[in-house]
């Protein structure tokens, strides 16, 4: 065997081993992953034993020196250990790296925590990186499904830990089954788990051990909502999590093999992007739906390591309905979802299956390019509405139009059945060749339908390269062209200003963007910006209500980029010494976002903060201190005591 192989093999089986809870179910998985390879399976043994080297000391043999004694009360961690401002009280949970403990936090407020804390022996170079970027990555997000970080620091013995939210929960799978959730409910409790994994995503953070167990369900005033946890592998998209470079070593499988992504299973898996949590959001969701994952758990306990790899790569699974019509836990898992077998089937068929067949794509390009792409496709079929992952066919769309127009088309039904009674024996006579021409026709219609998703596509992708196209045309022929020799091409000579550059190109702006609209509008607010801070006010002002008007007729009063718009020219007000119509418009931006966004949203706590500033300018004190005091109350009440925001 080529030696690289090999080693990918041991890292692979080593880091599997690390995740079991006892060294007899070590050894079963190892019986079971080297099989007959005695060769593979000292490796692994000798990874596991020098893991455990640090710690061998720690067995009390007769014989035992001194030193030995105080090196294991060093390394030892028990309930009722202090760590900093944290009381240990139980260990909730262990993995490869660490564990995790429930404390007590005493100062400067009461409450329970979990502790997040790095195994002894485990504190390598490596360990460190993926343990402080867990930490940041948890730190860099602020959203009420996933759980917060809180502190954190070193304990005595420098072993790393830090603290963050206690979520008290059970696992999304086990609390759906236990409360018998239908499948409209289980579909409820997953969209914000999508607006989770997309706030992560928006904040340049990828999971990558996305799984029931990592995402649980707590009930706050009767209501479930789920919490995402443990950030231990994920990585940053965009920027460094730490101020070491963060590497995943190469060939080193990381994530949980049922829930793992194709690529991840790669012999190189070091491109990992966002649409690797996607798959996995498909994998919960199909077993949300089923009751068991697209992998069946029987087909990985009898896979050697190489062949487990060759089935998240390769393997197709079967749509979920395809699944539950053919399992014999059919009953049993319809009575988990509170609907009778028969009708679980159909509601999953169509709809549900294009979904997460979608979310499952072995090649990461046909996915869901984000998670809120899925969630906003679940969204469509609950609200009745065609979803993106289905064939656009007319037969689909008539379906749709039946199921929100059911009594109309009832009231239709009847009349039709009517006067179908008349013809029925002529249409009996005509059956035969009816079924053979439709048979011909279903397959011509079938083509069509891929010829049109296909040409749909195209047209999509040639749009956003003629749009692109056209934005650099006009940077290139005119802003940059005034850099050109004076009089050659709108040049204005080898002098010229960035001011007077754009002030150039402004007379064509609206002539080379007349059918793309919102790209006028958003080089617009770009350009307005630039004035601004070239304090050209007058003409910040200009293109700032330009873009505002093209935002209001093209995506409404209430969209966020019209809304930005309308902050930035009551900037531009103020700056020209027109305080009351920088006034009007921040009553009137923060009066939409009241009402479409939730009262502690950042951006509405921003426009409060805003037009505080603008009554204080207006002389109306009063009013900017009831406004501020209510922002300091919501930013208190959401926000850690000393975060920058609050202060």
């Amino acid at each position: 065997m080529n030696p690289s192989d090999f080693n990918q093999r041991a890292k692979v089986v080593f880091m599997a081993a690390l995740e079991k809870e006892s060294p007899e179910l070590r050894n079963q998985y190892l019986d079971q992953a080297c099989a007959n390879d005695s060769e593979l399976r000292r490796e692994v043994i000798e990874l596991l034993a020098s893991l455990k080297q640090a710690d061998s000391f720690l067995e009390n043999k007769p014989g035992a020196g001194l030193e030995q004694t105080a090196m294991h009360s060093t390394l030892l961690i028990s309930a009722g250990e202090a760590i900093g401002p944290y009381k240990l009280l139980e260990e909730i949970g262990e993995g490869g790296m660490g564990s995790v403990w429930v404390a007590q936090q005493s100062e400067p407020i009461k409450r329970k925590v979990a502790i997040k804390l790095i195994k002894a022996g485990m504190d390598s170079k490596a360990v460190l990186a993926r343990f402080g970027a867990e930490r940041q990555a948890l730190a860099m997000m602020d959203h009420p499904n996933i759980a917060r970080v809180l502190d954190g620091g070193m304990t005595e013995q420098g072993r790393p830990y830090f603290a963050m939210e206690y979520v008290k929960g059970v696992p999304l799978t086990e609390y759906c089954d236990q409360a018998k959730l239908s499948v409209k409910e289980r579909l409820e409790l997953f969209l914000p788990i999508c607006n989770a994994v997309q706030h992560a995503h928006q904040k340049g953070i990828i999971h990558r051990d996305l799984k029931p167990s990592n995402v649980l369900v707590c009930l706050y005033d009767g209501k479930p909502v789920p919490k995402v946890i443990d950030f231990g592998l994920a990585k940053a998209i965009h920027q460094s999590l730490t101020e070491q470079s963060l590497y995943t070593a190469h060939g080193m499988m990381l994530g949980t093999p049922l829930y793992m992504s194709p690529e991840q299973a790669e012999h190189n898996n070091l491109d990992i992007d966002t649409r690797t949590d996607v798959y996995s959001l498909g994998v919960i969701l199909y077993e949300l739906l089923t009751g068991t994952t697209p992998l069946e758990k029987a087909q990985f306990k009898q896979a050697a390591a190489a062949e487990m790899l060759r089935l998240i790569r390769e393997v197709e699974p079967p749509k979920p309905s395809t699944r539950l019509s053919g399992s014999a836990s059919l009953p049993s898992v319809a009575a988990q979802r509170s609907i009778d077998p028969r009708h679980l089937t159909r509601s999953i068929t169509g709809d549900l299956d294009w979904v997460v067949m979608k979310a499952l794509e072995k090649e990461r390009s046909r996915r869901y390019e984000t998670a809120n792409g899925l969630g906003m496709d679940i969204l469509r079929h609950l609200s009745g509405e065609a979803v993106v992952a289905a064939p656009p066919s007319s037969a689909y769309r008539f379906k749709k139009f039946i199921r929100r127009n059911r009594v109309m088309v009832t009231a239709g039904s009847a009349v039709a059945a009517a006067l179908l009674i008349g013809v029925v024996a002529f249409a009996w006579q005509a059956n035969v060749a009816r079924y053979q021409r439709d048979i011909a026709v279903a397959a011509q219609q079938a083509e069509a339908d891929q010829r049109k998703l296909a040409e749909t596509a195209r047209v999509e992708a040639q749009a956003k390269e003629t749009e692109a196209n056209a934005v650099v045309e006009f940077f290139e022929n005119r802003v940059f062209a005034a850099a050109r020799p004076q009089g050659q091409d709108g040049g204005l000579g080898k002098e010229v200003s960035l001011r007077a550059a754009i002030a150039a190109s402004l007379p064509a702006l609206g002539q080379d963007f007349d059918a793309q609209p919102l790209v006028e509008a958003r080089l617009r607010q770009t350009l307005g910006i630039t004035f601004y801070y070239l304090a050209e006010h007058d003409q910040a002002r200009d293109q700032f209500e330009q873009s505002r008007a093209l935002f209001t007729r093209h995506r409404g009063k209430d969209h966020p980029s019209t809304l930005s718009s309308m902050h930035n020219l009551a900037n531009s007000y103020e700056a020209l010494n027109r305080p009351v119509e920088a006034l009007k418009l921040r009553e009137e931006v923060l009066a939409i976002q009241k009402r479409v966004l939730p009262k502690d949203h950042p951006d509405t706590l921003n426009s409060m903060t805003n037009l505080a500033n603008s009554y204080a300018a207006l002389n109306r004190p009063a009013e900017a201190l009831k406004l501020l005091e209510e922002v300091l109350e919501i930013m208190k009440r959401v926000l850690p005591k000393d975060h920058p925001d609050t202060l």
